[in-house]
């Protein structure tokens, strides 16, 4: 039985940093900032692997 709270891990803290991710993704390119950018793929990948290892440890 899942544990009340998972929505949170599964589908809102991934949304945001996605968003967080894709705005400094789109402007470490435009500026030409590759910290900004590098951290905006870490961020992303950080997003879509999130959800897999919180919620393995929640259920």
């Amino acid at each position: 039985m899942a544990i009340v709270g998972t929505t949170i891990f599964s589908h809102i803290l991934p949304v945001i940093f996605g968003l967080f991710a894709l705005i400094l993704i789109i402007s470490g390119s435009l500026e030409d900032n590759n910290p900004k950018l590098g951290l905006g793929v870490v961020l992303f990948v950080i997003a879509c692997i999130f959800p897999y290892l919180v919620l393995s440890v929640l259920i």
